[in-house]
């Protein structure tokens, strides 16, 4: 059983930077898909970008692309999310998660297919 612990979370000012950590209990086997979403108050939960352990491949929604990235210490057990330019509608609750995905179901980014979950880390983004 993986257990993943976020941390990074905080409140900033349109237009800051924030780094999100997600740490891994165990080490994360070359078969499994590692990801970021986000859920707003009152709204599904998301995907921000996936990264496939295997190939590297990262996927990112539209939102994401050229602000945030996600990135894997394989030493630590760790993934990142480095998010810029944050806007009002980033604020969301963010979560890590983790499952054995191949490349083709890891790219889709659907919350359901993961096994494994954090707790979240809140990041708020105001005016």
């Amino acid at each position: 059983q993986v257990q993943l612990v976020e941390s990074g979370g905080a409140s900033v000012q349109v237009g800051g930077s924030l780094t999100l950590s997600c740490e891994a209990s165990e080490y994360i086997k070359p078969n499994y898909c590692m990801g970021w979403f986000r859920q707003a108050l009152g709204k599904g939960r998301e995907a921000v970008a996936v990264l496939s352990v295997d190939s590297g491949a990262i996927f990112a929604n539209d939102s994401a692309k050229g602000r945030f990235t996600v990135s894997r210490d394989n030493a630590k057990n760790t993934l990142y999310l480095q998010m810029t330019k944050l806007r009002v509608d980033d604020t969301a609750m963010y979560y890590c998660a983790a499952g054995p995905l191949n490349q083709q179901w890891c790219s889709r980014g659907v919350a359901a297919e993961f096994s494994f979950w954090g707790q979240g880390t809140q990041v708020t983004v105001s005016a």
